[in-house]
């Protein structure tokens, strides 16, 4: 049986950033969905850029962006002593951006679904906008939101190229389960690369059957 240690360190890193798209991406899904600003088509096509721009091109400039030359690397080594690359915080920075798309769109379809009509009726009874945000609209956008964090951790959790460019392939640190079913490959140990893929391919299914099934439940109960 392989070494799970590079498991446990992709769920980390799957649930991280999760956790920290959901919060981050909430207000962007949010001004996307309502607003009619012209820079709207920029800040769409800047979130979507990560499903079509190569992963070892993101990871290549997040390896300048986040190297201990660069502002925000200085930055982070004069407080921690530690440079952002080659280190699970700089995975977590670099994963947040490559499954943006996983996140913003479907939640913020959500929210664009749910309208605005639901929130100046909830204004007309005094509602801020605030309150009229969580409780109208969030409970209406659940079913997205659901989605969007299945997607989001399953794509995180599938990564490779720019993980290996901004973490390299530390053991217990950086190195992820897609680096280890490389590294397997490469050493010929085809049985350890098997069980790992495997467990992979099958939650990478489960996750996309159950957004299916999910979403399309929704439109039957919504229909």
């Amino acid at each position: 049986m392989p070494d799970l240690t590079p498991l446990w360190l992709s769920l980390a890193l799957a649930g991280s950033t999760t956790l920290v798209l959901l919060l981050v991406g909430t207000p962007i899904a949010w001004w996307l969905a309502g607003t009619k600003s012209k820079i709207k088509p920029v800040i769409e096509a800047f979130t979507a850029l990560p499903l079509v721009l190569p992963p070892t091109v993101l990871g290549f400039y997040f390896l300048i962006l986040l190297g201990p030359a660069a502002p925000i690397g200085a930055f982070w080594v004069s407080i921690t002593g530690n440079t952002l690359t080659f280190s699970f915080v700089g995975l977590v920075m670099a994963s947040v951006i490559y499954s943006l798309p996983f996140m913003i769109q479907p939640v913020q379809n959500a929210f664009e679904r749910t309208g605005r009509k639901s929130l100046e009726a909830a204004a007309t009874l005094h509602a801020s906008p605030l309150d009229a945000f969580f409780s109208v609209a969030l409970p209406a956008a659940r079913r997205g939101y659901v989605v969007a964090a299945v997607l989001t951790f399953a794509h995180t959790l599938g990564e490779f190229g720019i993980v290996l460019m901004v973490g390299g392939n530390i053991p217990g640190k950086t190195r992820v389960l897609s680096i280890a079913i490389y590294e397997h490959v490469e050493t010929l140990n085809y049985g350890d690369a098997h069980f790992l893929s495997a467990g992979l391919l099958v939650f990478s299914f489960f996750a996309l059957l159950f957004t299916y099934t999910f979403m399309r439940g929704h439109y039957r109960h919504a229909s």
